[in-house]
């Protein structure tokens, strides 16, 4: 069934988990609580393959947000735990350190909501993100790539940030991020609320930036713009991993046609506000 309206599609060369590539992040059988009484991650396991872009996608409340958490160190500052599994960066154990290591190991996170410093300036928001640095050659080469990469933020360099349109901040939370030099880029939502001609502009720019040799795990509810830029996808469903795939082989799916971009019998077109919804288990865990 064809996808009306879909992004077209930029040409990746798939690969197969497990493979020849090793994996930069491997997640395993992670369960997470909060408040030592609500339990969000019920053993979820995936791995980000080096130089590779990987998509997680699911409803609200599947539990995407929680995994980054898990995986980038700021789980304990929401009142959360891992109970079970483990977290590994380049075959190192990270679910026990601080967030501060783990962006010094080379992990960046973008949030979902941007999160700029809305009363900086542009330029004093890229050169925050390069805080753990002490390379002032390398910091200022990483900002001189930013800049290339997003003509945009040159331009605004001496305005406030919190001027800026919401694909500005995007883009200026990205390059923030990218300040830091990291080898995996982790990024939470960043279409949200983007006209598509903007989400469009984030997608090429999430797929230039992993040309230029970042890894990406990237979290969306916009099937369609991360399944054609993706490598490999997984979907999210109540803390459980319900399906997992080649990017353009879900990206034809017809349960995540039908469930995730709106397309098929159902008739529903948006699980964006959702928190829960009821469906046909077609697919197994």
């Amino acid at each position: 069934m064809p996808l009306s309206g879909a992004f077209p599609l930029i040409s990746v060369r798939l690969v197969t988990l497990g493979g020849d590539r090793e994996s930069i992040l491997a997640v395993r059988n992670l369960e997470v609580v909060y408040g030592a009484a609500i339990q969000v991650l019920r053993g979820v396991s995936l791995e980000v393959p080096s130089g590779k872009i990987i998509a997680l996608l699911g409803a609200n409340g599947a539990g995407k947000t929680t995994l980054l958490r898990a995986v980038s160190g700021l789980l304990r500052f929401h009142r959360g735990s891992i109970t079970r599994g483990t977290v590994e960066f380049d075959d190192q154990r990270i679910d026990r350190l601080d967030a501060a290591e783990i962006v010094r190991k080379g992990m960046a996170q973008v949030m979902e909501g941007r999160r700029i410093f809305a009363e900086l300036t542009v330029d004093e928001n890229l050169r925050a993100g390069a805080f753990t640095r002490r390379d002032r050659a390398g910091v200022k080469e990483s900002y001189e790539k930013v800049l290339q990469l997003f003509p945009v933020l040159a331009e605004r360099r001496r305005q406030t940030a919190g001027y800026l349109s919401g694909g500005e901040q995007q883009m200026c939370a990205m390059g923030r991020a990218l300040m830091a030099s990291p080898r995996l880029m982790l990024l939470d939502e960043p279409s949200l609320g983007l006209a598509p001609l903007i989400v469009q502009q984030i997608r090429d720019l999430i797929a230039e930036i992993n040309k230029e040799g970042t890894s990406v795990l990237l979290v969306e509810q916009n099937a369609t713009m991360a399944l054609s830029i993706a490598d490999h996808g997984y979907v999210l469903e109540n803390g459980r991993t319900v399906k997992d795939g080649p990017g353009q082989a879900l990206l034809a799916d017809s349960d995540i046609q039908e469930f995730y971009l709106g397309v098929g019998e159902t008739g529903q077109h948006s699980f964006r506000d959702l928190k829960s919804y009821r469906r046909r288990r077609r697919w197994t865990a």
